[in-house]
């Protein structure tokens, strides 16, 4: 199959026709209700972790008693501290598709949780610069293992109807934690003591601790059982939150069925499968390359300024008291979350390329005119002339969010299968901090040597994104992740699955048909 080319064939969605035909709302379900509840806290709640660092970064440097403590530090150290959060991340990621298999789910997310609590008692506690930078780097060792995972889990747990909405509500909840840390700072800002800056920092162990409070109540991801020789438990998971409970529930034993056989032929594949395959195979390589490209987009769209150097944006337009630094971060936060939720909730009804192209060239157009507006902001060198900037900063959410922020693990956890899964979200990962990496180091420096100038390099990179959606990314949108598991492999592969598949549904549907007979004449005898 050619690396370039956007348009794909799928395997016939039986059984997404059929969870479509239910038309019973999840929330009428109490099982499936009590699932998706428990999954905010343990896997929405990773992101918290994620959107509190940043936001908490951001406002910090708008902190009087941190940049004191700190000696004031230099654009160079401010873009290292922020960094090595990244770094501790990139250290971490070559560990992850082992650990994750052998864990699982849940104990792989309890195993980074307590990592993450440990970075930010140190972080909090930190002394001096250097032991806020370990803290950084023990906070950013343990969050992709926690991400990887709680974004598989969400879309591996979750009914076919909601599971796209889950996924992209697991990037949304970014802002809960983001929020909650600009508030926070927002609160403690004008204290005279060091609690100004490091109860905020203690507090970014209250997500982690959530889910070490609440896994308990998790089930584990029934594919990775499956995978584990564990079907029983695999089964009755699935039966639990899919059918309410009900035994001989047609879409449970199909699904069942559907994963069983899946992972049988993925499990073929990946016997063979090295690391060196990802270069070999054409399948294999595209899967990577987009993992590759997401991960690095979502962070190089232009947002990393925004979430990092809110203060030094505004100082490029006048705009230098704190109070009004501090304002700024928390309004653009808020209006964040507001806008991210809906769109997370919408943006997985429509085609997944229709809504990447939407979110970069709505991005590349509000950098433009940003940039434009930044201009003339130096030149006239007034504060009036910052409105524009201030209301294309906010202007900028809503676009970001329709792709890369509601669909970005949504994609990610729909392009691979489940025995690939946790190295591609990996890949992601590392591509993200790489990209964060460079982005936290890179752009203090190159705002204070350029200023406004530095935002045309977003101009080109964003079009630059436009082409590669347009050209590279496949639709998946509207299948279920066993539907999908072979998009890349061709249409040969993809035949050959289907039809051991279909024998294994056929199978199920026939005794589904006979038990349902039997209760039938059962009926009509005790009826007699």
């Amino acid at each position: 199959m050619a690396i370039i080319g956007a348009k794909e064939e799928h395997a016939d969605p039986r059984l997404t026709r059929i969870a479509q035909a239910d038309d019973i709302p999840w929330y009428k379900k109490p099982n499936l209700r009590f699932l998706y509840l428990i999954l905010v806290p343990t896997g929405l709640g990773v992101e918290w972790t994620s959107g509190f660092d940043s936001s908490m970064m951001n406002s910090l440097q708008a902190v009087k008693s941190w940049t004191d403590y700190f000696d004031n530090p230099t654009s160079s150290r401010l873009g290292l501290l922020n960094a090595m959060y990244s770094l501790g991340a990139l250290m971490a990621i070559p560990f992850i598709p082992t650990v994750s298999q052998y864990l699982g789910r849940r104990r792989t997310i309890l195993m980074a949780s307590l990592i993450m609590c440990m970075g930010a008692g140190l972080q909090a506690g930190a002394r001096n610069s250097d032991m806020f930078l370990a803290s950084r780097w023990v906070l950013g060792f343990g969050i992709p293992f926690a991400i990887v995972n709680a974004s598989s889990m969400i879309g591996e747990l979750s009914y076919a109807n909601e599971r796209a909405v889950m996924t992209s509500l697991f990037n949304a909840s970014w802002f809960v934690g983001a929020i909650i840390a600009a508030g926070t700072t927002y609160g403690t800002f004008q204290m005279q003591s060091t609690w100004a800056w490091r109860l905020p920092s203690l507090l970014q162990l209250v997500p982690s601790a959530f889910q070490l409070g609440f896994m308990h109540w998790c089930p584990e991801s029934p594919r990775w059982l499956v995978s584990q020789d564990r079907s029983e438990e695999a089964f009755a998971i699935l039966q639990k939150y899919h059918s309410e409970g009900k035994d001989g529930e047609e879409f449970v034993r199909l699904e069942f069925a559907q994963i069983q056989s899946t992972i049988a032929a993925e499990k073929e594949l990946a016997s063979r499968f090295i690391w060196a395959d990802v270069f070999r195979d054409a399948a294999m390589r595209r899967r990577f390359l987009l993992a590759a490209v997401v991960g690095f987009f979502t962070q190089w769209s232009g947002n990393g300024l925004l979430s990092f150097y809110m203060k030094k944006i505004l100082a490029l337009v006048n705009i230098t008291d704190n109070r009004t630094v501090q304002q700024v971060i928390l309004g653009n936060t808020c209006w964040g979350f507001i806008n991210a939720v809906p769109i997370a909730l919408i943006a997985p009804r429509f085609p997944r390329r229709r809504m990447f192209l939407i979110c970069t060239i709505g991005t590349a157009v509000v950098y433009v005119v940003w940039t434009i507006a930044s201009a003339r902001a130096s030149i006239e060198n007034s504060t009036a002339a910052a409105i524009p900037v201030l209301v294309f900063i906010f202007v900028y959410s809503p676009f970001y969010n329709i792709g890369w922020n509601a669909l970005a693990y949504t994609y990610m956890v729909e392009i691979f299968p489940y025995q690939q899964r946790a190295k591609g979200i990996a890949v992601e990962q590392l591509t993200v901090r790489f990209a964060v990496f460079f982005n936290t180091y890179v752009n203090p420096i190159a705002l204070d040597a350029i200023g406004w100038k530095y935002y045309i390099v977003y101009c080109v990179w964003i079009l630059i994104e436009i082409a590669t959606v347009y050209l590279l990314f496949p639709e998946t949108h509207n299948r279920t992740l066993e539907e999908l598991s072979f998009m890349f492999e061709g249409k040969e592969m993809q035949d050959k699955v289907q039809k051991n598949v279909d024998k294994v549904l056929d199978v199920e549907l026939e005794g589904i048909q006979r038990r349902s007979s039997n209760d039938g004449i059962q009926a009509a005898a005790q009826r007699v």
